[in-house]
């Protein structure tokens, strides 16, 4: 197991746990260094506290005293916790480095990353890279924001092996010399702006995905979004668009039968099956940073032949009598469920909402045309009813929970019909993650069976 050799902090305070701030404390105290942990919702009886302990850590749960950063030269921060947290607010008037998790993965790894970000297709392309050089005969481990922490994943990587990394904006927002070999930017839109308060701190963020990359080093990036266009002028990294509009000379593009990675033709578009225009910019940029890693056009083929989703991004569910139901939990904002509504061109029932974070949804209304009918839910959902109603939308229905949504979607469903649980919003007023509201629709669509 690799340790951190390099990392030149020798007291540090680890703040918020969960899966990952667990990791890198295990890790750092195994690194020999001195570590202090704080949780405020922890409770000092939990098996990871007492792990932690027994280890050589200091914890202290309940609340968030000053005190913590007494003698502290760096905070390790989950990436949940927003940065007007008092204790790191005091960090910063204390001239204290505050980093994530991810800044500590990217000391341990000898080996290629493969760092992935945008606003929306991180998990489908950071999945369908994997895929491509395993398939490829390359080893590869996927970690990251995708749900495997990069900590535990980075210090057991072989030398040859390359570590996927699904990036979110929370955890780049903490990195100071991070640099993936390979950074992919699909997209930047309007997200997060409760956490990061503007969309400049937002935009900065992501970019810090290339930030600290070099002439040797590869930047893949959508040429067909502006924002992105625009956000990579200052990269000093190769880089390598993709686009769905214009034929390119390097990276990745289409025409109207057929994707190619520079003058390579890689793979027919009627053998994807991979719903979704969107899936299509997925593709490409996967296809690039695996063929910048050495993938074969054959192991390319066989995933794209086979993969048909990531769990809760339109994952096919069940045909029931006809009526064909898709998970997309993981749509926690308004773009996201335009591209899944795009998917469609059959009469679609939609069930969406969830947290409320100030925004209206009159984005919505163009892609509401085969909408026949909504089921709404959670804290959005009268702004959504205003949001159906203006578009027309035939039947809108009201509910408290999943079981009933399902229940009521399936009531009103005819045959041949799409039934997409696509919430626009993110899940913490009634669930905890977006995995276990697209666990409850699809325990939902089963019962009906």
């Amino acid at each position: 197991m690799k340790t951190l050799d390099n990392f030149p902090y020798s007291h540090v305070l680890v703040l918020g746990l969960a899966k990952s701030g667990t990791a890198a404390a295990k890790l750092l105290l195994q690194s020999g260094k001195r570590v202090r942990v704080n949780d405020k919702n922890a409770n000092e009886n939990d098996d990871a506290v007492n792990e932690l302990k027994s280890m050589g850590a200091e914890v202290i749960t309940g609340s968030h005293p000053l005190c913590v950063l007494d003698s502290i030269e760096i905070v390790v921060k989950n990436p949940g916790i927003p940065y007007d947290n008092p204790i790191l607010v005091e960090a910063k008037k204390r001239d204290i480095s505050i980093i994530t998790e991810i800044e500590i993965a990217g000391n341990l790894v000898e080996s290629s990353i493969i760092g992935i970000t945008g606003s929306n297709g991180k998990t489908t392309t950071t999945t369908l890279t994997t895929e491509m050089l395993v398939k490829s005969n390359q080893s590869a481990k996927i970690a990251g924001n995708i749900g495997y922490v990069a900590t535990d994943v980075a210090k057991s990587l072989g030398k040859e092996e390359k570590m996927v990394l699904e990036l979110s904006s929370f955890q780049l927002m903490g990195v100071k010399t991070f640099k993936p070999k390979i950074a992919v930017l699909l997209n930047i839109f309007e997200a997060h702006l409760d956490y990061h308060k503007t969309f400049e701190n937002y935009k900065e963020a992501k970019c810090n995905v290339f930030a600290n990359q070099s002439e040797d080093d590869f930047l893949i990036y959508n040429a067909d979004d502006p924002v992105v266009s625009e956000a990579v002028l200052s990269a000093k990294s190769m880089k390598i668009p993709f686009s769905l509009k214009k034929r390119l000379n390097e990276g990745a593009w289409v025409d109207k039968t057929s994707i190619y990675f520079k003058s390579e033709k890689i793979i027919d578009k009627s053998d994807i099956v991979l719903v979704g225009a969107h899936n299509l910019e997925n593709i490409l940029a996967a296809i690039s940073a695996a063929k910048l890693s050495g993938a074969s056009n054959e192991g390319i083929r066989e995933v794209l032949i086979n993969f048909s989703s990531v769990k809760h991004r339109l994952q096919f569910v069940e045909n029931i009598d006809g009526r064909l139901f898709y998970n997309d939990s993981k749509a926690t904002n308004i773009l996201a469920s335009q591209k899944a509504l795009s998917s469609f061109k059959q009469p679609t029932i939609l069930l969406a909402g969830g947290l409320d974070r100030g925004n209206e949804f009159d984005d919505l209304i163009p892609y509401l045309n085969n909408v026949k009918g909504v089921i709404l839910f959670g804290e959005t959902k009268e702004k959504l009813k205003k949001t159906a109603s203006d578009a027309g939308v035939e039947v809108i229905l009201t509910v408290n929970d999943m079981n009933q949504a399902v229940k009521q979607a399936y009531s009103i469903s005819e045959r041949d019909d799409v039934i997409l649980l696509s919430p626009a919003c993110a899940s913490w007023d009634q669930y905890r993650t977006f995995e276990e509201r697209g666990d409850m629709f699809i325990q939902a669509v089963h019962t009906l069976m």
